[in-house]
């Protein structure tokens, strides 16, 4: 059967990567996997057709025969358990890599998406520049214990899987912001996992929808 996703027509990043279907693109080139993907403009995503497929109103959707889900930690997972690569053998380990799921967009992101929406829809109001600091605090809270965990370890529990695919898409929204260079290690984990073909695979698909330009390599 074959799968369709959903994705912006036109990203708000332009292409760099952050928009949530790029996780969903990179599980699928890990567990090589071919997909489909349906673009949708920011009006047909309120629609009635979008919204039978994603309650929310957003991006991604999955589509495989009868199945349709929503929610990019939800999309990995069922990848991840349908097709080898992205999941651990042994149970103990597997569950290991999905509590990284979770505490990659559980704990680890809400913080970082908080200070993208201080410094992107907050930046004209007259406390931004007082509360911008705790916001940073918060995050760094965060990385500081990320660190640790990692310590000089390439993978958050042994060989890479999906944990560490959702947990490098979240961490990809600071590496503009200049915090995540105060964690070297986790500034090389980042590095690491945008090395992966798979994610350059997955990265090139979705800047090319943004440039118009065919993917290349």
């Amino acid at each position: 059967m074959t799968i369709t996703i959903t994705a912006f027509e036109r990203s708000p990043d332009g292409g760099r990567g952050l928009a949530r279907d790029t996780r969903v693109r990179w599980a699928l080139e890990e567990v090589g996997q071919p997909y489909e993907v349906r673009l949708v403009s920011f009006r047909a995503m309120k629609e009635p057709a979008h919204l039978a497929l994603h309650p929310f109103g957003q991006i991604p959707t999955y589509e495989e025969g009868d199945l349709a889900l929503f929610e990019t930690g939800a999309i990995v997972f069922h990848v991840a358990q349908r097709h080898a690569g992205l999941l651990p053998d042994d149970a103990d380990a597997r569950a290991r890599a999905i509590t990284w799921m979770f505490a990659a967009v559980n704990t680890v992101e809400p913080p970082i998406l908080e200070l993208a929406t201080a410094k992107i829809l907050e930046s004209d109001r007259p406390w931004h520049d007082a509360r911008l600091p705790l916001v940073e605090d918060r995050v760094r809270d965060r990385l500081k214990q990320l660190s640790a965990r990692l310590g000089d370890a390439d993978w958050l529990d042994g060989a890479f899987s999906a944990g560490d695919l959702m947990m490098v898409s979240v961490l990809l929204r600071l590496k503009s912001s200049g915090i995540l260079d105060e964690y070297p290690n986790l500034a090389a984990y980042l590095a690491r996992g945008e090395a992966r073909p798979a994610y350059k695979r997955a990265f090139a698909a979705q800047l090319a929808v943004n440039t118009g330009k065919p993917p290349t390599g």
